[in-house]
This record gives C-alpha cells, structure tokens and sequence, in this order.
C-alpha cells in the first residue's frame, strides 16, 4: 500500500488528471461563453420573425461538436471512454441549420447545455482541491525548514505561534499524508468528474443507446417505406393502370366493330392483347422491386442469383451459407446487395463486383466489392444512408470502404 501511493507521486495518470482539471477551467469557460450566448441569442430572437431559429440551430451543431471534443479529451487524458449518442438526431434539422421542433427537446442538447453551464464550475473545483492538496502538504512538510525564519517567529495560527519539536513533527506527518493524498485526490476528482459528464453527454447506458439507434432505424425505415408506397402508387398509376384502361377502351372499340362487322376488330383485339401484354411485364417488373417470389420459395441463394443475372456489371457470388435465414435477415441481405448492384453500376464505373455471404454462430456477413472508382461517402447520398438504416432495423451494422481510386 505504501509503495502504491508513493508511486502515484510520478505516475503519469495523476499528473494528467491535474492537467485535465486545468485543461478544463479554460476549455469551460469558452465552452460556457459560446453555448450559452447563442442560445440566449438565439431564443431572444425567436418572436423577431424567427429570425433566432437558425442561430439556436448553428449553436445545436456547435455543441455536438464540443460534445465530440470533449468526449476525445477524456479519453486522452483520463483514458476514459464517454459513450456518445447514435449519429443523426431523429428530429434532424431543416436546411441544414434549423431545427425541428422536436430536436429541440431532445436531451442530448439539453445535457449539452448543462455540461456547459457545470464544466467552469466543476473543474474550478477539482482544481482548487487537487493544487490545494500538493500546496498545502509541501508547506506543512517543509514546515521545519523555515519556521524559525517567519516574521513572528514561527507559524501564526489564530494568533498562536508555533514551536517545538513536537508541532514540527505533526507538521511534518500532515504533509507527508496531504502529498501521498494529492494523487488520489486528483484522480478521484477526475473520477467524479468523468461520472458527471458520461451522465450529462452520453446515453444511461449501452443498451440504451442500442434501443436509441434501433429506433431510428425503425423510423427511417418507416419513412422510406412509406416513400416506396407512394411510388409504387405513382408507378401503378402511370403505367399498369392507364395500359389497362387503354385496354378496356381498346376492347369496347373492337365489340362495336365486330358487331358492325368492320373488318378493325381482329386488329383492335392485337392492340388490346398488345396493351395487356405490356401491362403484365411491367406488374412483374413492379413486383420485382416489392418482394421476389423467389425470395420467399427458394431463399437468399437462388435470389441472389437472379440479381447477378440481372446486373449490367459481371458478379461473382461466393455464398457460404447451408440452412435458410430468418426472413427478416434473407429480406435485409436481399435488398443490401441489389441497392449495391444498383450503385455499382451507376457509379462505380466498375469491370466486377463480388458478393459473399457467410452465416456462422447466428451470425450474417455480407460484403460486396467492386474494382470502380470509390470514393462512395454515406454521406453524400441517400443509396447507402438507406442501406445503413435498412441494416439497423435488422440489428446489424453496415461499414463502408472507398478509398479513391480502389474501388468500394
């Protein structure tokens, strides 16, 4: 134990903690400064024509980015991880800087705006007892050196000057306590401080955040469900729909010429036969993009196959996997490669794209691989966006690689 404690006097760990806490005073009082004048700002100009909303968005995506910082300070100084909050706010902001009303009641900024308020004031704290702590043992421990030099003759308690061989030795195990003590005092403090801020800027816990990103999944999902229900409504109008009105018009001409005895029905009946024809490919095509029917009788293997069939760039299948899925995970995976095709194909510029699929401890993973030009950013698109929410509301995760130049 002895040991212990005199090792902490060089160990790198409290001297860091003592640089976090002064770290902290200057970091926490810009920090308090920016957040809280634009918010003051911002809500002050709110009955201004809204004129406040986009100044409260900017200092929303400012505190994020403090948030983010703050978290990496942390962890390079203390080596403690603060869990952040899913990315990509599920109220989300207009333009870019706007927020929407229900961000606006999201904890995550109100957690922000309190570590702003705290961080001055609670690293001021921590400062002042861990430098308190080293000053004050230094000076009672060398106490003896000194006393005898001091203008009253000694030390001046209350009134009381000190003497003698005897307070000189209770000075001297003070601060030998008081230095031994100073390490752990920082260090808890630190401690203390890292359990303030994991509560303020990171979710209650892990699984939490789990259910957080899950639900936003699920939301951004429902969302793009609903986008493909209106196209398929827009589609069925605009092409199956009006072949088949065509078609009834089409057939109610050739009636009354066969009942005229003109010679135009036999060619009025190709026309309608025609009509019909091409509105039962395009039900299939639309189809197609809804469920396969294959999917569904033969599982992911023969549907994965179709798409390779399908694709305008050559694919290599590599598809290690026995038993059927769970329909849930072969509908994922399904609709995970044939997106990708599709981008591929779009923008890759590509000669090859491999798809491999292994299952293994219940476990799925997919990759697809092309030889393009790279450079895909989720963020810069809706394609992948959509295949890493897709992802979510199954409970996987999607990872992206594209460097420029070698592929994706």
């Amino acid at each position: 134990m002895g040991m212990f404690l005199i090792r902490d006097l060089v160990s790198p760990r409290a001297w860091l903690a003592l640089i976090h806490h002064l770290v902290g005073v200057f970091v926490g009082l810009v920090i308090c400064v920016l957040l809280v004048t634009g918010f003051a700002l911002g809500f002050g100009l709110i009955p201004l024509a809204l004129v406040g909303l986009p100044v409260i968005g900017v200092t929303m995506r400012l505190a994020e980015g403090i948030a983010h910082a703050e978290r990496a300070r942390f962890g390079f100084l203390l080596g403690v991880r603060i869990p952040a909050w899913p990315t990509g706010a599920r109220a989300g902001y207009r333009w870019g800087v706007v927020p929407r009303w229900p961000m606006l009641r999201d904890r995550t900024v109100w957690g922000s705006l309190g570590y702003a308020l705290l961080r001055p004031l609670v690293s001021s704290v921590a400062l002042t007892f861990s430098v308190g702590a080293w000053a004050y043992g230094l000076v009672m421990l060398t106490l003896p050196l000194y006393n005898s030099y001091l203008p009253a003759g000694g030390a001046d308690l209350d009134g009381t000057v000190i003497h003698g061989g005897r307070w000189m030795l209770v000075s001297v195990a003070g601060g030998i306590v008081l230095v031994l003590a100073a390490p752990q005092i920082a260090r808890g403090l630190a401690a203390m401080d890292a359990g303030l801020t994991r509560w303020l800027l990171s979710p209650p816990s892990d699984l939490a955040a789990r259910v957080t990103e899950l639900e936003e999944s699920r939301e951004a999902v429902v969302d793009a469900a609903e986008a493909e229900r209106r196209r398929i409504e827009r589609d069925l109008h605009d092409g199956a729909q009006q072949r088949l009105v065509t078609t009834i018009l089409t057939l109610k001409r050739a009636r009354h010429a066969a009942d005229s005895g003109s010679e135009d029905a036999a060619k009025l009946i190709d026309e309608a036969v025609a009509s019909t024809e091409r509105a039962n490919d395009e039900l299939r095509e639309l189809a197609l993009g809804i469920h396969p029917a294959i999917l569904s009788s033969g599982g992911l293997a023969p549907a994965l196959k179709g798409l390779a069939r399908r694709s305008p760039i050559p694919v290599t299948l590599d598809l290690q996997t026995q038993d059927r899925l769970p329909e849930r995970i072969e509908v994922t995976a399904y609709y995970v490669v044939s997106e990708a095709l599709t981008n591929a194909a779009k923008h890759s510029q590509a000669s090859a794209v491999h798809v491999t699929v292994t299952a293994a401890d219940g476990d799925v993973r997919l990759s697809v691989s092309d030889d393009g030009v790279g450079g895909a950013d989720p963020a810069g698109g809706s394609g992948l966006v959509g295949l890493k929410d897709r992802a979510g509301a199954a409970g996987g995760t999607l990872t992206v690689e594209s460097p420029p130049g070698k592929g994706t």
